[in-house]
């Protein structure tokens, strides 16, 4: 403050009026960033020989906030810097400072694809077909063996294709890290790899320089350091001597020395990275859907399958070879192989149609599960806001005879035009066209800011007037302290009351004051400083954001901000979007709601915010895992580093237009559009496709029960034995008609959907035991009587009754399978009378060639490696009348099915939502990255960074206990530490080198 007024006694300024001894020193308490001063260790440095106790109490021992004579003793090490020796000797402890991962061999990561119980199935059907089915004079059954090794292979290399496509969120956090570090060794200094780096280094960096790695500064000169990229914070952070600086971020200002505390790994940038690594799971949410419908399947076939060996082999006494092909229909025709094929088509499909609204999928499953997403957990800067300081206009005071527009134009003058800091890029802003900041006057002196006078100022002629002004803006108890001519009683506690009020919106407030200057010497004393006017800045919202959340809000999305800003500022930006400000800081992550307050738990606490903020990776992770733990399927959008590890355990992470390559590796979407309008679009293209999945599901889970029960039933009553080449065949031409449901007609719901497993399985059995009725039906006819024998005119192969295994009656049954099989998926996509909701195109296209397929082979089908024989057109003909006959009962099926089961399980699960909602239990929980055993067979792992290596350390590898997340600041102390107390240097390398 001297400094201040040095120099406004040197420009001539009138002296202040006269005030009484006992009237107080103002404090405006203006926004600003919490600070704590430096601690001492409270163990005796002298002896570095630190136990395991003390290194992980924080109070004792904390590197990031001990004095700067305690980090040196610590660490072993003197401003000299280390002897190359000692580096070396460091590296081999600590490891390179950098990220590594594990590669994985190509080969068994496309065999991994073949590695679930439905696969295992189908493999088990291929080694019945080319081992076991051997003997009694019958080679092995390769038509059968090459059809499913065929569809294995099919399904295995579309999982292999989605995963090389998969982004790689460790190698983008890795890329990320500085490639070069300017280190002092032996006493000089030099430029060396940034990998090199070890703790105890001296480093040095300027503008425009990465921090290598975590340092305290031991030197500062004018720093700022921009980490909005780590810490979510908008504005960059003045560093002084002392602070602590993490690597990955950038200096914006000044130069400094530091240093290292930690490096790699150990980093803040380090920690996000391996927390990502960490998520280690192979299980998402599809593929919990999968288990169960497999689960479903499995179970159908196993009864059946053991039914038949009871009552083929014990009872009709079968041979060996006979039973087995009765067996392999129904592993054939039951298990739906196809359905992760099916399901990946049409998500890839989906995938391509959100790339029109300009989202880029790298997760093909995500798709999924953002039309169940329930919760959209959104990071604040550059994500809801623009990441760019505005003047608020609306808020703007003034304190004398200028207008709000003069006193822009006036901070303006006063700002740089290039090179300018974020300030005065927004104030010059402010004023719409940049040249009006130098339009109409004549620049004579201009001083820029700077740590110590806080302030800008311009002296300058008025070409209209020739006269001579000069304008100051800066911090508001520097500037009012300048005011000589209206510094008053009156309008020092109207700026104090102003500036208070723009503290709590987490405003930050930056006075202008303006004085005239008699003569023509611009560096002579002016009139005195008038204070003008009080400006806000802030980082204001996207001009699309708020019609997101109303519109995410419509969907049935909760939205909730998770930011790295203060809670002033979290709030206003809550306020001004229409988010609510009912937000907490992220210490309640710990600490757990108040006692006595009106939150019972943290997490009925993290439910009922509408945000929070201060939080570090560790807690923007824990947020989305807790939301998960209650039951929700979270998104979370975010552009930098320190959303990483939340972005990957959220059930869908969304990197938005801008964002690090960090976070997009991390991502499953990413936006290459600004703004989030484009999640309202996703969202709502995700339900399309998950009703188009949903229809997928109850059309294959009802095959399965059709196939299984129909043919066990006639191998029961008529030991029919129909040729598995055949169902394999019905699949082949089913599933290449399903996969067109990929671009079929639905429409979306307006609430978050979910696999309601039980009404899917309920529609699956009835639509199955109704087909089953009319195959079954069409046999006994056939079996029993001559009635279309007498009606038509046709005939079966051979005079007489018609026989069981009849190579023609097998046709006439594969094309009657093939037909209504088919004709199941246009009732089961609409919610109505099938012809009330027109497919699409492709889809009836599809189904038309499929049936014309089928019905050639009924009439041309005489094949010798199979037990079939062509039908005659009129067979064909009855075969199609009866399945339209059949056909048209299956929307009353349906729409008894809603007024009964299906009605009776929506209620049912209503009521439990009712009493969830009652008594805060959640009625599921769902683990977007854990699962059970079995769940985990039926892994896509659809994205690398699922299986990104578990071994991310220091040389050895680092474990990390959940505990410890929430101790970050003493893991660094913890690792360097202890290591070097467990191996002491023997040559004293931490001294500096002797000369």
């Amino acid at each position: 403050m001297a400094n201040v007024e040095k120099e406004a006694g040197s420009k001539g300024t009138s002296p202040a009026p006269s005030v009484e001894p006992e009237k107080r020193k103002r404090e405006y308490k203006e926004f600003t960033h919490d600070e704590e001063g430096p601690t001492k260790a409270l163990v005796d440095m002298d002896t570095i020989e630190l136990t395991a106790e003390d290194l992980y109490d924080k109070e004792k021992v904390d590197l990031e906030t001990i004095v700067i004579d305690d980090v040196f003793k610590l660490l072993q090490c003197t401003e000299e810097g280390l002897t190359r020796d000692e580096a070396a000797r460091r590296l081999e402890l600590f490891g390179p400072n950098r990220l590594e991962v594990d590669e994985q061999n190509p080969f068994l990561q496309f065999l991994s694809f073949m590695w679930n119980p439905l696969s295992w199935v189908m493999e088990a059907a291929a080694l019945v077909a080319i081992v076991l089915s051997n003997g009694q004079g019958k080679p092995p059954d390769w038509p059968d063996f090459v059809g499913i090794v065929f569809l294995l292979f099919v399904n295995s290399a579309i999982g292999f294709y989605e995963e090389n496509n998969a982004g790689n969120a460790v190698k983008a956090l890795m890329d990320s890290l500085a490639p070069k570090a300017k280190v002092r060794r032996d006493g000089s200094w030099s430029e060396i790899e940034s990998a090199n780096l070890v703790p105890g280094d001296m480093v040095s960096f300027k503008i425009g320089d990465i921090v290598p790695a975590d340092c305290r500064l031991t030197e500062a000169i004018n720093v700022s350091i921009d980490q909005a990229a780590l810490t979510g914070e908008s504005l960059p952070q003045s560093k002084k001597t002392g602070d602590q600086c993490f690597s990955g971020s950038t200096c914006k200002q000044g130069e400094a020395e530091g240093v290292v505390i930690s490096t790699g790994p150990n980093t803040f940038f380090g920690r996000a990275a391996s927390l990502v690594g960490q998520d280690d799971d192979t299980t998402g949410h599809l593929q919990k859907i999968l288990a169960q419908i497999g689960s479903f399947c499995l179970v159908t076939i196993g009864i059946f399958v053991i039914a038949e060996i009871f009552c083929l082999y014990a009872g009709f006494r079968y041979s060996y070879r006979r039973g087995l092909d009765n067996i392999l229909v129904l592993l054939i025709g039951g298990i739906p192989i196809a359905m992760p094929t099916v399901l990946s088509v049409t998500l890839a499909v989906g995938a391509q149609q959100l790339a029109k609204y300009k989202a880029i999928v790298t997760r093909i499953t995500a798709i999924e599960e953002l039309a169940g997403v329930t919760i959209l957990c959104s990071d604040k800067t550059g994500t809801l806001t623009t990441n760019k300081l505005t003047i608020d206009r609306n808020t703007i005071q003034t304190y004398g005879p200028f207008s709000a527009e003069d006193v822009i134009l006036l901070a303006a003058y006063a700002s740089r035009t290039e090179n300018q800091d974020a300030i005065d890029a927004s104030v010059v802003a402010a004023v719409g066209d940049p040249a009006r900041a130098r339009a109409g006057i004549k620049l004579l002196d201009f001083k820029p800011f700077n740590p110590v006078d806080k302030r800008t100022e311009i002296t300058y002629r008025e070409e209209a007037t020739g006269k001579l002004k000069r304008v100051t803006k800066g911090m508001t108890g520097i500037i009012i302290e300048l005011c000589s001519r209206n510094k008053t009683e009156e309008v020092e506690n109207r700026l104090e009351k102003d500036v208070e009020e723009y503290a709590a919106r987490g405003l930050r407030a930056l006075a202008v004051a303006y004085e005239e200057v008699d003569g023509d010497d611009f560096e002579a004393e002016g009139n005195g400083f008038e204070l003008i006017g009080l400006l806000a800045i802030y980082d204001p919202p996207r001009d699309d954001t708020k019609q997101t959340i109303d519109d995410a809000l419509a969907l049935g999305v909760r939205v909730k901000m998770v930011t790295g800003d203060q809670l002033a500022i979290a709030k206003e930006t809550g306020r001004r979007l229409g988010l609510g400000d009912h937000m907490y800081p992220a210490k309640v992550l710990k600490d757990g709601p108040a006692p006595g307050g009106k939150h019972a738990s943290l997490d009925e606490m993290i439910m009922d915010a509408d945000g929070f903020a201060g939080v570090f990776p560790e807690h923007k992770y824990e947020i989305v895992k807790r939301l998960q733990g209650l039951g929700h399927l979270c998104a979370m959008t975010g552009d930098g580093a320190n959303d990483a590890p939340a972005l990957s355990r959220a059930n869908v992470g969304i990197a938005v237009e801008g964002a690090t390559d960090a976070a997009r590796g991390a991502a499953d979407i990413v936006l290459t559009e600004p703004g989030l309008s484009t999640i309202v679009h996703a969202i709502r293209q995700s339900r399309v496709i998950f009703q188009r999945m949903r229809n997928y599901s109850i059309y294959a889970c009802a095959v399965t029960i059709r196939i299984v029960v129909c043919f066990a039933i006639l191998a029961f009553t008529y030991k029919f034995d129909f040729p598995p080449f055949m169902i394999l065949i019905i699949a082949l031409l089913n599933d290449g008609t399903i996969m067109t449901l990929s671009v079929d007609r639905v429409l979306p719901s307006m609430t978050p959907d979910s696999w309601d497993l039980t009404e899917i399985f309920s529609y699956a059995v009835a639509y199955g035991l109704y087909l089953t009725a009319s195959t079954v039906a069409l046999v006994v006819i056939i079996m029993e009587t001559t009635f279309f024998q007498d009606k038509f005119g046709v005939r079966l192969d051979g005079d007489g009754p018609a026989r069981a295994n009849d190579p023609m009656l097998h046709m006439i049954i594969y094309l009657q399978v093939a037909v209504i099989s088919q004709a199941l998926i246009f009732v089961t996509r609409a919610h109505s009378f099938f012809f009330m909701e027109r497919p699409s195109t492709a889809l009836m296209v599809a189904f038309c060639i499929a049936q014309l397929i089928s019905s050639i082979i009924a009439a041309y089908g005489d094949w010798g490696f199979t037990s079939i024989k062509g039908i005659s057109g009129g067979w064909i003909g009855i075969v199609w009348v009866w399945n339209i006959v059949w056909f048209i009962p299956l929307d009353w099926i349906k729409f008894a099915m809603k007024a009964t089961i299906i009605k009776r399980i929506r209620e049912r699960h209503e009521l439990k939502l009712a009493n969830s909602a009652a008594t805060g239990v959640p009625i599921t929980r769902t683990q977007s990255r854990a699962a059970s055993i079995h769940e985990s067979l039926y892994s896509n792992r659809v994205s690398f960074i699922k299986r990104a290596a578990r071994k991310v350390g220091f040389g050895q590898k680092i474990s990390m206990k959940p505990e410890e997340l929430q101790r970050f600041s003493s893991i660094q102390a913890q690792r360097v530490g202890a290591t070097l107390a467990r191996n002491p240097s023997r040559t004293g390398g931490a001294a500096a080198p002797q000369l």
